[in-house]
């Protein structure tokens, strides 16, 4: 599936754009753009695409997509049918972080609404959401210049204290990791990235970490949110994503240039994270 750039800047006169979208189908074309995109889905079903991440979605979900993540929302078959009268119903909104200023967001009173953005780098999906947010969404379409800007910086407020959500492209496939808090991590990133074609043990990385490999472990997990082991192959299976996209290479190529040491395990992990095998991920990417 070809990658397109799609032209998502704001006219002079504006700092973020809101368009109300309302089609027989969403636009099919797998795309990305340096703004990032609030969209609230309104009506319609199908299959979206964000990164590596490939899920149903339905009417009512929220997503923020981060700068230069590639995305589409295929509508089903019946969208598509000759006699439809089917309707697609979406309200997007597209910004820069710096749509304000380059400073804006560092301001202490901003951090936690800076924090979501750079987790939109992976995509998030808001889950159980209430309709009083939502309905400011919509609501961003209305009034001046003025008061759509307090609106935007209120819905990503509103966001941003919303404690349930789901991130949805994997480390791998963004092929690369945000600051967090625990800036130590950092080099740990960078071992992990640069080497995860090759086997990588615990006690490799917990001695970059000058800790013992229990506490690591231990330490990792509180703030990944999961074990060490399954970061790995997450980072593995992402960048096996990129290429198969690609299709230059086959499967087993893949699997080894990944650092996956045999077929088996290769499938076994990529069915596990991407809920596909890697046939059937391909086989879902090439869509007209």
């Amino acid at each position: 599936m070809k990658l397109h750039y799609l032209n998502r800047a704001c006219s002079q006169d504006r700092s973020f754009s809101v368009t109300k979208n309302r089609h027989p189908y969403f636009l099919k074309i797998w795309h990305h753009h340096p703004e990032l995109e609030l969209v609230y889905v309104q009506k319609s079903t199908g299959t979206r695409f964000i990164g590596d991440n490939i899920e149903k979605f339905e009417a009512g979900e929220v997503i923020l997509i981060g700068a230069n993540l590639p995305h589409m929302w295929l509508n089903d078959d019946a969208y598509f049918e000759k006699d439809s009268t089917l309707f697609a119903e979406a309200v997007a909104t597209h910004f820069r972080k710096d749509f304000f200023g380059p400073s804006f967001f560092e301001f202490p009173e901003m951090a936690h609404i800076s924090k979501m953005l750079d987790k939109a780098a992976y995509g998030i999906k808001f889950l159980n959401l209430d309709e009083k947010t939502k309905v400011k969404i919509e609501a961003l379409q209305t009034g001046n210049g003025f008061e759509k800007a307090l609106k935007l910086i209120t819905v990503l407020n509103d966001l941003s204290l919303h404690n349930s959500y789901e991130l949805l492209s994997s480390n791998g496939f963004v092929n690369s990791f945000k600051k967090t808090e625990h800036a130590g991590l950092e080099k740990i990133y960078n071992y992990i990235f640069n080497n995860f074609n090759e086997p990588i043990s615990l006690q490799d990385v917990s001695d970059i970490a000058g800790m013992n490999p229990s506490a690591f472990s231990r330490f990792f997990k509180r703030v990944q949110r999961k074990s060490f082991s399954k970061f790995i192959n997450e980072v593995r299976v992402g960048y096996a994503c990129k290429m198969l996209l690609e299709e230059k290479f086959n499967i087993t190529q893949i699997c080894y240039d990944s650092g996956f040491n045999n077929i088996s395990n290769f499938n076994r992990q990529f069915k596990a994270i991407t809920s596909f095998s890697p046939t059937q991920y391909v086989r879902n990417h090439r869509i007209d």
